[in-house]
């Protein structure tokens, strides 16, 4: 794949060229984040890391209005070149396009130029469109759970607190994305769900964890009921990670709850 330069709506991707095209990016994260979020990166960091194999780019409408943007630094990790894919937004009319999936390729060949390894994300396991984009559209892998990985940060979003899956992209290789057949679920113990029970935590060679199919929705209307869903998933989490299992396959379900396969190695 080439490196977009627009898509079949007319819009284009590329590099946050300006201060205009970099202040537009600043005020779509406020819109997306809130104005109390205390994570935003400013226009100076943005186009400092274009300067140094950093990516901060930006996908514009026909009009000329900043649709989404994408943001990651390029360091060293353990001897090899890697890519922190830190921030992604996608304006809500923008939505459902598969723009977010663009940007994030867009940024793949990027860094594929530059012989980039592997790239690195992280997402809210509860969040299951994301899962289901990251595991079974684009094929990464999971490198490791971290609870409340950025702890309080103000953002309305970020409600239930921050605990994370680190995403891991191979880029000069093939990615292998999951599978989402319900099948592969069957006949394995579920170790997490929203009922607010401790399920117990089996040695068993596959288990599956529950998570909402639609996290903000649940979050509007039971908060309470989410908070259980938060505490059961990162009590299981934290112990199949703890005992080196790894996800094999995410269901996105069809209206019920989305399910995570993890398999013991």
């Amino acid at each position: 794949m080439t490196i977009p330069a627009s898509l079949s709506d007319g819009t284009t991707i590329r590099v946050l060229s300006s201060h205009e095209d970099r202040a537009a990016a600043v005020r779509l994260q406020t819109e997306t984040w809130g104005a109390d979020n205390t994570e935003r990166v400013a226009a100076t960091v943005l186009m400092i890391a274009e300067k140094i194999g950093g990516v901060a780019s930006g996908a514009f409408a026909p009009d000329g209005t900043l649709s989404g943007f994408i943001f990651g630094l390029t360091g060293i990790k353990d001897g090899h070149l890697v890519h922190w894919s830190d921030m992604l937004a996608v304006r809500p009319e923008a939505r459902g396009n598969r723009l977010g999936e663009a940007l994030k390729q867009y940024q793949r060949e990027r860094c594929r130029a530059l012989g980039v390894e592997t790239m690195f994300w992280t997402f809210d396991p509860l969040v299951a469109r994301n899962a289901h984009l990251n595991l079974n559209k684009l094929g990464a892998g999971i490198a490791e759970f971290v609870p409340d990985m950025y702890g309080h940060t103000g953002s309305h979003i970020h409600s239930l607190g921050t605990d994370r899956f680190v995403a891991a992209w191979p880029l000069q290789r093939n990615p292998v994305k999951l599978s989402e057949n319900p099948r592969l679920l069957q006949g394995s113990p579920i170790v997490a769900d929203g009922s607010g029970s401790e399920l117990p935590l089996p040695d068993s060679p596959n288990v599956v964890v529950a998570v909402p199919y639609d996290l903000p929705t649940l979050v509007a209307a039971d908060r309470p009921r989410a908070q259980r869903w938060q505490l059961a998933v990162r009590r299981a989490l934290s112990h199949y990670f703890t005992a080196r299992y790894t996800v094999t396959a995410f269901v996105p379900g069809a209206g019920g709850d989305a399910h995570y396969l993890f398999s013991k190695p």
